[in-house]
């Protein structure tokens, strides 16, 4: 999905791509795919985005030789598929919300000073949830958590913007349903939910960001069932949800990523 955003933002014609991942190889894939899409100088980074100290210089280091961002995107991600009890305190949990939670406020808190005061140009923070933010599910409750904290950090935010009259900073959360990307391989979407692709999903997040809209939900059903959910007391969803939807037995068959 990060690859697929920096595509966007190469034909958009931005000038500098900051590419920041834990995977040096990949990140080596995506420079040479991208290189001749466009005139973006590219700069890609190997950094663990859980390492707190270590994600803080990078953007001390950005903003030192670029200035302020135009385009931020928090995308990066992990999601262990088991009961909550399985899972190991630092290696799941802290790691889970390290990633998935605790890097893209850290990032956002060194990078934002710069975008407010830069009055010049509008720019845009887009923060990658998740279905999982809106429902509970089995064997993603620490994934779900995280993600729970990533919208409402993330709206919160933008109404904090919004209130303090810095309009020219704009939030865009999206909130997707399961993507084909291979980290959720063996899940099964809900009821009239179809398996996102990584493309669809991303030109989703991205045409919401430049319209500006709040919050993003793909498929349809993302919003049917967190409107449901609101709506119906909890035994009574979860009656709905469980037994008619099959969001209680989505994760039944995940495996995610093999050697992840």
């Amino acid at each position: 999905m990060g690859l697929l955003y920096a595509r966007k933002a190469v034909a958009a014609g931005a000038a500098h791509v900051l590419l920041w991942d834990v995977d040096t190889a990949a990140l080596g894939k995506a420079a040479r795919e991208l290189e001749p899409l466009g005139s973006a100088e590219l700069h890609p980074l190997a950094l663990d985005l859980a390492d707190r100290e270590a994600l803080l210089a990078a953007a001390a280091d950005a903003l030192a030789t670029f200035g302020a961002v135009n385009v931020l995107i928090n995308n990066a991600g992990i999601v262990r598929g088991k009961r909550f009890w399985e899972h190991d305190p630092a290696a799941d949990i802290e790691a889970t919300l390290r990633v998935n939670t605790l890097a893209p406020m850290w990032l956002t808190r060194a990078l934002l000073p710069a975008m407010l005061a830069d009055r010049s140009r509008e720019a845009r923070i887009l923060n990658i949830a998740s279905a999982a933010g809106t429902l509970a599910n089995p064997n993603m409750s620490v994934y779900a958590a995280s993600k729970w904290a990533m919208l409402g950090w993330s709206e919160s935010l933008r109404l904090e913007l919004e209130k303090d009259g810095h309009r020219h900073v704009s939030v865009k959360t999206f909130c997707p349903s399961y993507v084909s990307t291979g980290m959720f391989e063996g899940a099964r979407g809900p009821l009239l939910t179809p398996i996102l692709t990584p493309e669809a999903a991303a030109s989703a997040a991205w045409d919401g960001m430049l319209r500006r809209t709040p919050v993003v939900m793909r498929p349809w059903t993302v919003k049917l069932g967190a409107a449901l959910r609101a709506a119906l007391p909890t035994r009574a969803w979860d009656v709905v949800g469980g037994k008619v939807f099959h969001v209680y037995s989505s994760m039944d068959k995940f495996t995610g990523r093999a050697g992840k």
